[in-house]
This record gives structure tokens, sequence and C-alpha cells, in this order.
């Protein structure tokens, strides 16, 4: 009888496992997760932050990116086409145990944890158009709060911040989940070509590429019309940090001389950012530190143009305990429950 109920209780551990696996191990020392095509495709590799030791963790003819470190350093969160279309799917820490989030397939990419580690946003694509989407880590429930790409969830669980619009009227807002209010962390003459926010671990502050050169719009060419931007432009985008506490004014991080600056991700110190620049014709990744702008590149490898890309940096040493975040949107999940 006690062995059966042994049995029984093994069973139903295995057999009930949560989506963010309680057996999952966070590493031991600072890591880089990153997207390399060093293999022919996109995969999601792990490196010391001195760029050494680098590491495949997934193993799938599919393109894998967008690799992001649960608060706890125990999963990953990714993208992988490898069902047929690009959706979010989750992996331990050492690239096993790989599952979808959700069930029903959509377009989903660039997802953001939320710091009680039970939810997550993300862009969805819909009928050509980008939305902002939160959702429960078990993929039960989705939400779309508004339209938009790149979602950084702020490390108080409060703020989403996004880009929204196009061209040269790209733009960072900041999304508060609690009354639904939008705001742009610049004024709107200040309204450029921006990209890839990414909020400090305090906080206070926001990461981001900008493009602050007035475009060159070919003469003829109306508001709202397509037209190739050229090269020459875009290599001057580039990494800057703004100050959200106070009027503080944005400072640029990396110059604009080189290659295009993009995809910044903050060190959980506080003190250094990674992020990722085309140099020799392949885009790499690099680490500045903020005190004396030192500049280090961590990857070397080419194979395609997107060499390697999309950097997410965890350090155990700053990693603490989920917080336990009150539902931030009820509405459309209680309707949901009742159903």
């Amino acid at each position: 009888m006690k062995l059966i109920s042994l049995l029984y209780v093994l069973s139903f551990l295995f057999l009930n496992v949560s989506p963010v696996s309680t057996l999952a191990k966070a590493p031991d020392t600072a890591k880089i997760a990153f997207t390399s095509t060093r293999d022919g495709n996109r995969e999601i590799y792990v490196m010391n932050t001195d760029g050494s030791q680098q590491v495949r963790l997934t193993h799938n003819l599919a393109d894998d990116l967008y690799a992001t470190w649960s608060p706890t350093g125990s999963q990953i969160l990714f993208v992988s086409d490898r069902t047929g279309e690009r959706d979010l799917h989750l992996m331990d820490a050492d690239g096993t145990n790989v599952k979808r989030v959700f069930r029903k397939a959509a377009h989903r990419e660039h997802p953001t944890w939320a710091p009680d580690e039970k939810q997550i946003a993300y862009e969805k694509l819909e009928f050509g158009v980008w939305f902002i989407y939160v959702a429960t880590i078990d993929g039960s429930h989705e939400e779309q709060i508004a339209q938009g790409r790149q979602p950084a969830w702020s490390p108080d669980g409060t703020e989403i911040a996004f880009v929204q619009g196009r061209l040269a009227e790209q733009q960072i807002s900041r999304f508060n989940l609690h009354n639904q209010h939008q705001t742009l962390i610049l004024p709107l003459n200040e309204m450029l070509w921006m990209s890839g926010p990414a909020w400090s671990d305090a906080g206070d502050k926001l990461a981001f590429s900008w493009n602050k050169n007035p475009l060159p719009i070919p003469p003829g060419v109306l508001p709202g019309e397509a037209f190739l931007v050229p090269q020459q432009w875009r290599n001057k985008e580039t990494i800057y940090i703004i100050n959200l506490v106070g009027t503080g004014k944005p400072v640029r991080i990396v110059g604009e001389a080189g290659g295009r600056s993009t995809a910044p991700a903050w060190s959980p110190q506080g003190d250094a950012l990674v992020y990722q620049q085309e140099i020799d014709g392949y885009i790499q990744l690099f680490k500045i530190t903020l005190s004396n702008r030192a500049r280090v590149q961590l990857t070397h490898t080419k194979f395609f143009f997107q060499a390697n890309t999309l950097a997410d940096w965890f350090d155990p040493a700053f990693a603490l305990p989920v917080s336990l975040q009150p539902q931030l949107r009820t509405t459309m999940w209680g309707k949901q429950k009742k159903k």
C-alpha cells in the first residue's frame, strides 16, 4: 500500500509539472544568451560575459532566436519556427526540456518576462499589423494591450515599454498596466527612428537604439509612402540611455561612426551594456562599460550577415526571488475563465 501511494505521488509530480520547471537550475556564473548563425541557421547559444566558452543550446533545423532569461535564470524563453511559424517556446537553462508556450499557433516574437515569472509579453502579428500582448506563462490566457512591437517589461511589473509607429515616426512608449495610459519617453518633436527598449534592473533608466538624424525623404514622396532608406543613414543608429527619473535627456553611449548599433541589454549590475553592431560586413556582439566607455567585441564568427545577435544577460549574483505581482489585467481573463 505504501509503495502504491509513493508511486501515485511520484506520478502526480511528474505528470503535473508547472510550465516553469521546478527542477530547472540557473547558471552558477553570469551568462549571456544570444543567437548565432555559425551552424548554418539561427541557434541559441550562451557564453561568459567576456565572450569565452560559447556553448550551443538548441539543435534544430528551424530558426531559434530572441532568447531571454527568466527572472530566476532557470529557464529561457525564445522564438522558433520549428512548428512552421515563428512562435514562443520554453527550455531549461541548459537547453533541455523544450516545449511550446501556446497550444494554438500564431506568429509571436520578441518575448519579455514579467518579474513574477508567471506572465510574459510579446509582439503578435495579426492581419499584417503587430500588437503587444500579455499572457500567462502556461499559455492559457492572452490579452492584447496595444499596437506596437518590441515589448520590455519593467522590473517592478507595472509598465511595458514598446516601440510604436513606422520609419521616422518610430518611437518608444510606456504602457501603464494599471491605468492603461501610454506616455512617450521623448516629446513629439523628438520622434525619430527608435527601437529596442531595455530597462535597467533598477527600473530608473531605459537603454535603446536611436537615429536622431533627420531622415532624407526623396522629393515627391508623400507622408506615409514607402521608400528606400539609404544605408548611410541607417548606419547612424546607435545606443542611448535616458534617465526616467526627472527630465533627463538621452545620453549617447556608442558613437555613430561604424555600422548600425542596436538591441542593447543591461548587465544586471547596471554598469555595462551588451549590444549588436555591424563590423566587416557581419553583425557581432559588443560589451561596453558605462563608466569609461571601454568596448570589447564578444563574438567573431562569420557566416550569414546576422552572425551573432540578440543578447540577454543573466547573473545569479543579482537574481532575486520572483515577486508575486497582483494580476495586472483581469477583465478579459475573468471572462475567459467563466466560459
